[in-house]
């Protein structure tokens, strides 16, 4: 009799964990059930039933998602990321959006992780809403509502990584729509994360940086940019960052000493001078923009951008001496003495001018430059010249 109850008490105890296995499987399958009810619903418009299938859906993964036997189960991982999303997007009071989100997400991940037997349904689901936040994510940007653009290009990013891929152009975004929402600290970190992944370089470092100084975080901006120079060290946007963070921490000394080391790593780098001679112009210290962008020219005698660039910023000098010397008051005997150094600037500024057009003996706006200086010069016959020749190309 023992033998036989025991046996009993076997059979029973094996019918009833059979049947708890069943009621596991069963709550599977009545979230899917109820979620294709939801979708369907959706579809048509019919928000109440729609409402009512997703809560249902809900209880009945929450169920599966508990359990020892289904919580690892690749299909109750894919509906509950599935339903999550929905969740995250339903609107309900009752329903914390961003955490359902970031629940659908981590199940997403999870169930593509673990089995094969969902990936193709995964990653379909995950293209589809991809599609989904781009379209949202772009309305919001062109609609101005740039905090939630950033959030939305964010959510698409955090979406494509379930399965594995970095969408780096939803985390660009994410950045710029956050810095237009003067999202700064968000901002740069999601430059950083694009400039970590190679992505857009060098503005990912660079609006990373600026970002970074918004939030007085000098440092880290600082740190950020030489790493950005040690791939690009002769880049000017990288270089001039480090300038102006320098400069923002009233560190002057440290500006100059940011271009010297670069021109000592590499003195007979003629881009690097060019560089260096620009950055100098937008100091408005012009003496040693001339100087960078001479030696350039030095470097190489026909580099062409350098010699347009050394004319351009001569010629500004000069017309700014020039305008200067016009808001004196009539009589003053400063003006003389000014007009002459103008005119002095306006010949140095011929020189490499003069040099680019007979290598672009084409370009009309030099010609019609150096016709104005001329005839600022009062030489009327080389500025009839270069007039000509200027009137003469289409």
């Amino acid at each position: 009799m023992k033998t036989s109850l025991g046996l009993k008490t076997l059979v029973a105890s094996s019918l009833l964990l059979g049947f708890n296995s069943i009621g596991q499987k069963l709550n599977e399958t009545s979230a899917a059930t109820e979620f294709k009810k939801y979708s369907k619903a959706n579809a048509l418009g019919d928000i109440e039933t729609a409402q009512n299938s997703l809560l249902k859906a809900k209880s009945y993964i929450d169920q599966a998602a508990d359990n020892a036997e289904t919580k690892e189960s690749a299909k109750t991982l894919f509906y509950k990321g599935e339903i999550y999303m929905a969740l995250s997007n339903s609107n309900s009071k009752e329903i914390n959006s961003l955490k359902a989100f970031e629940t659908a997400v981590e199940s997403y991940k999870k169930g593509f992780s673990i089995s094969d037997k969902f990936d193709g349904d995964i990653t379909e689901s995950i293209y589809n809403l991809k599609q989904k936040y781009d379209n949202q994510s772009y309305k919001f940007y062109k609609d101005s509502l740039y905090e939630k653009a950033a959030n939305s290009y964010f959510q698409t990013a955090n979406i494509m990584e379930a399965i594995g891929v970095i969408d780096s152009t939803a985390l660009y975004y994410s950045g710029v729509s956050a810095n237009e929402a003067k999202l700064n600290g968000f901002a740069a970190d999601r430059f950083k994360k694009c400039a970590e992944i190679g992505y857009k370089i060098p503005n990912s470092y660079i609006y990373a940086s600026q970002a970074l100084r918004k939030e007085k975080r000098f440092q880290e901006a600082k740190e950020l940019i030489n790493l950005g120079r040690k791939k690009l060290p002769s880049d000017k946007g990288l270089l001039l960052e480090l300038v102006n963070t320098s400069i923002e921490t009233g560190d002057t000394k440290g500006a100059e000493a940011s271009l010297v080391e670069a021109l000592a790593a590499d003195p007979t780098n003629k881009q690097l001078y060019y560089v260096i001679g620009t950055i100098y112009m937008e100091l408005k210290q012009n003496d040693k923009a001339e100087e960078a962008l001479n030696k350039a020219i030095q470097l190489d005698p026909d580099y062409a951008d350098a010699q347009y660039q050394l004319g351009a910023h001569l010629l500004t000098v000069a017309s700014g001496i020039k305008e200067e010397a016009s808001r004196l008051k009539f009589g003053d005997p400063n003006y003389e003495k000014m007009i002459s150094k103008s005119d002095e600037v306006y010949k140095k500024a011929l020189i490499p001018l003069e040099a680019y057009i007979t290598k672009s003996p084409n370009d009309k706006e030099v010609l019609n430059i150096l016709s104005q200086i001329y005839k600022s010069l009062k030489n009327t016959a080389k500025a009839i010249e270069y007039k000509k020749r200027a009137e003469a190309i289409n």
